[in-house]
């Protein structure tokens, strides 16, 4: 009896941990949401730039349409934060889905190039809307010492959604190019009524009429070391991620190493390998010790990567450069989100930082902007060598920053 006493663990008075194991159902909601809205975008992007030549437009002109899209982003990033405060994240979230899966159902059905770039711009209103809305949910809805694997979580179904959607958009190309954004308009819509039904009442988002306990600006949050330091970092993915890899790979490919394009997606896949590989393990390591070493360990796998990916002379090389690149990237981007969310859910969760969470957004999309154009012509002045070291440059700044910050993760779930 004394031995079956000792042995039973008591039922009344246990303390939860201080932090829970498992991410709340809203969280996996939003990570089943933004799968499906990667699929769709990965789903039309091999058929957008084919649509937009079937116009009889030239190549500059056909480029616009990717570019219109971020650009319109950027610029109505300030207008979603204000949203947030107004109508509550929740509608915001499935509003945006609904504008893109409208845009895409017009892109399908354009007469003329005029009104096909009319509707993807369009469709960059409600693609900044939901993604506000969603870094908004997350710092709403995941507890404080989740935030890093909930944000590593969200981005890795984000990542799986784009490495899926091409395939299956190439597949339908072959069919019709406008079938790609009809399937990509009929995704949004199915997000948007799930997300709807499933998130109604539970996403914790005071009613739009009632006042909210307070609101943090992006002008307060950027007085943060912490949140400069975060904005630094986004500014380096956005620039390396979607910006100067996409752009400047492919050209190295068949330039520097010439090889045929196709051998440009081995490199592309190995850096969503190292990515995808590395979100969650950068998630759960924020979590347990801190946001300041995911971000300085991935900051520097990101600047050793940038100045190497010049050197490599062949795809060989190129692919093992470009999976530590992506690893790098992974261990820090859970963390970097994570601190953002740690300085604007300060003062509690039911703070409105709508137009801080949007200033945030913006700077990422700016870096995927900016950065191909600098790296491009920093390549026809300096070589491809130079090219990648403009990563390297913004990573070692990158790096430096976080050494002089102060950690923001929360030391218990209260």
């Amino acid at each position: 009896m004394i031995c079956r006493r000792r042995g039973r663990k008591p039922r009344r008075g246990r303390t939860a941990p201080p932090f829970p194991g498992r991410l709340p159902r809203e969280i996996v909601v939003l990570i089943g949401a933004g799968f499906v809205v990667a699929l769709g975008y990965g789903i039309v992007a091999p058929a957008l730039p084919a649509l937009a030549r079937s116009f009889d437009v030239g190549v500059t002109a056909a480029s616009a349409v990717v570019s219109v899209f971020a650009v319109v982003r950027i610029a109505f990033a300030p207008v979603s934060g204000r949203l947030l405060g107004r109508l509550g994240e929740l509608r915001v979230f499935c509003g945006g889905l609904a504008i893109v899966a409208v845009s895409s159902t017009a892109c399908a059905v354009a007469a003329d190039f005029a009104q096909f770039l009319v509707f993807r711009a369009a469709g960059g209103v409600g693609s900044t809307m939901f993604t506000v809305a969603e870094t908004a949910l997350v710092i709403r809805l995941a507890p404080p010492g989740l935030r890093g694997r909930a944000a590593g979580a969200c981005g890795t179904g984000f990542l799986l959604g784009t490495i899926t959607g091409p395939v299956l958009g190439g597949a339908l190309a072959t069919v019709s190019l406008r079938a790609p954004f009809l399937v990509y308009a009929a995704l949004l819509g199915v997000a948007a009524v799930a997300a709807a039904g499933l998130l109604r009442d539970r996403s914790g988002s005071p009613p739009p009429n009632e006042p909210a306990a307070g609101s943090v600006t992006f002008t307060t949050a950027v007085a943060h070391p912490t949140f400069r330091a975060a904005l630094l970092a986004d500014l380096l993915n956005g620039w390396t991620v979607y910006g100067v890899r996409l752009a400047l790979v492919p050209l190295f490919v068949a330039e520097g190493l010439h090889r045929s394009s196709a051998w440009a997606g081995v490199a592309l896949t190995a850096f969503a390998l190292g990515t995808g590989a590395c979100l969650h393990l950068g998630g759960r390591w924020s979590d347990r010790s801190g946001r300041r070493a995911p971000v300085l360990a991935g900051s520097a796998i990101v600047a050793v990567t940038g100045v190497a990916l010049g050197f490599c002379t062949s795809v060989a090389a190129l692919a093992v450069v470009s999976l530590l690149a992506g690893a790098g990237t992974g261990l820090m981007t859970p963390s970097v989100t994570a601190a953002a969310a740690d300085v604007i859910a300060a003062g509690g969760r039911d703070v409105h930082g709508g137009t801080a969470v949007a200033g945030f957004q913006m700077v990422g999309d700016a870096g995927a902007v900016v950065g191909p154009v600098v790296a491009g012509v920093v390549v026809e002045r300096a070589g491809y060598t130079a090219g990648f070291a403009t990563t390297a440059v913004i990573a070692l700044m990158t790096f430096v920053c976080w050494l002089r910050t102060s950690d923001t993760r929360p030391r218990s779930s209260s």
